[in-house]
């Protein structure tokens, strides 16, 4: 599961600005170059990023499991023909490229969500984007990074309790059902809890929120996002 763990690496020393910065750039970098020799380059950059926020890259690829059979299986649907030559390999490699690049993303995102706390990303966007409308994206966006893994918590108790009452000995189709028909009732549970902990504490739209401040190791960082970010032109 991919959470923030306190650390001492240079993407935590990094401002959530910066790394935002540096994600967009990169975002925008691999879907304006599909190519193989920029796929090259932005893997090596992937593999810096991850070393800087000191992420295991076996344990997200772990927690991207589910994402990654989706990336795997697109190619291989994408060459599929219901006619002579029944493979379309130019087909399949564009979709591979494609899942590619989607993966890098992803493990970029990794590297952010590891080395930045929850409320640090709020104050970012909030002081980002003025106004209400960063209010609403800032607070959700909060609420979507502590409200995954509670789910993803409950679907994994869910599995473990129908593994141990023989569930797994059940069909695929009604193990799936199940477990959805579940997950779908604890993620509504869930979001009532929510409502009404947000009204006993007093919700605020504006929050005090921690104090935001460019350091030495942001500048290049922000270099990078802005060469990032102007690549995708050429």
């Amino acid at each position: 599961m991919l959470t923030f763990e306190p650390d001492e690496t240079l993407a935590h020393r990094l401002d959530p600005r910066s790394k935002l910065a540096v994600q967009i750039g990169f975002a925008a970098t691999a879907l304006a170059h599909p190519t193989p020799r920029a796929l090259i380059v932005l893997s090596v950059l992937t593999g810096l990023l991850l070393a800087a926020a000191s992420v295991s890259l076996r344990r997200t690829l772990v927690a991207y499991r589910f994402a990654l059979i989706v990336l795997v299986l697109a190619p291989i649907l994408s060459g599929l023909s219901l006619g002579t030559p029944w493979f379309d390999r130019p087909a399949a490699v564009t979709s591979g490229l494609a899942s590619y690049r989607v993966l890098l993303i992803l493990l970029v995102s990794a590297a952010y969500v590891r080395s930045t706390p929850v409320r640090a990303s709020r104050a970012a966007i909030q002081r980002t984007i003025p106004g209400k409308p960063g209010q609403v994206l800032g607070t959700g966006i909060a609420l979507v990074f502590r409200f995954l893994p509670v789910l993803q918590s409950d679907l994994r108790t869910i599995r473990e309790a129908m593994a141990a009452r023989l569930g797994t000995e059940r069909g695929a189709i009604d193990r799936a059902s199940t477990i959805g028909t579940l997950g779908i009732t604890r993620a509504f549970n869930r979001a009532d809890r929510l409502s009404l902990a947000l009204q006993a504490r007093c919700f605020a739209w504006n929050p005090t929120l921690p104090p935001l401040e460019f350091s030495r190791v942001d500048y290049p960082a922000l270099v990078l996002a802005i060469g990032l970010a102007l690549s995708a032109f050429y």
